[in-house]
């Protein structure tokens, strides 16, 4: 499994004005792009054939990433109309893209040090890294029991880290869909999996989150070093 999806097409607006005129995954962290450290970690992980959906000022990343290249990688781009497809039309707009194989998914504001390498194809349609709940979103997501998702028991959040078989996306279903929608019917039907991950993983979501991913960076950058 070598492909991987980076979710990048949203409009970010609990930014502020940082999106006002570049798009959230272009935000810089200790000189290095929100992106750009996704690139690193799935490229660090095996994955070196990407795809980047594109809506809100998509360009700027386009132009920014190029064909991948220069991060030892090859990217491929998903384009969306203006107001972008959400989170599970837009996989589905790209999975022509993306192949007959499962891939992962992962989402461009999330900073984390998950190991990459560690995504396997999934047993069943889907399969789930799962954090513990933060104080933004403490009532959880996804509850989690024996390995799979269900109805019902303790939920944890979504850490925005998946692998994904093509199946589990419908063909003729509506191009506009969050990604958790089609995840909780196919739970229903015990056919997504999951486990729980307890490292560093942070939602850069909002101003106040990034504030906390710049103080992080910080603590760990070498000297000399802009943030």
């Amino acid at each position: 499994m070598k492909r991987a999806m980076i979710l990048a097409a949203g409009r970010g607006s609990r930014m502020g004005a940082l999106t006002s005129d570049l798009p959230k995954p272009l935000i810089c962290i200790a000189g290095k792009t929100l992106i750009e450290r996704q690139i690193e970690r799935l490229r660090a992980g095996g994955f070196d054939e990407l795809v980047v959906n594109l809506a809100y000022r998509g360009e700027q990343i386009r132009h920014h990433l190029g064909d991948g290249a220069q991060f030892g990688v090859s990217i491929a781009y998903s384009q969306e109309p203006p107001g972008a497809l959400d989170t599970g039309g837009g996989i589905a707009a790209a999975l022509p893209l993306l192949g007959a194989h499962p891939f992962a998914v992962v989402n461009s504001d999330v900073w984390a040090d998950f190991d990459f390498s560690h995504l396997a194809e999934p047993s069943m349609d889907a399969h789930l890294i799962l954090v513990p709940n933060p104080a933004h979103n403490i009532s959880g997501d996804f509850a989690l029991r024996d390995g799979f998702v269900t109805e019902e028991g303790e939920k944890f959040t979504f850490s925005g880290i998946g692998v994904y078989r093509p199946a589990l996306f419908p063909q003729n279903g509506p191009d506009h869909y969050p990604l958790a929608s089609i995840l909780m019917a196919a739970a229903a039907e015990g056919r997504v999996t999951a486990e729980l991950f307890r490292g560093l993983w942070l939602d850069v979501g909002t101003v106040e989150r990034l504030a906390i991913a710049k103080q992080f960076a910080a603590l760990h950058a070498p000297p000399h070093s802009e943030i």
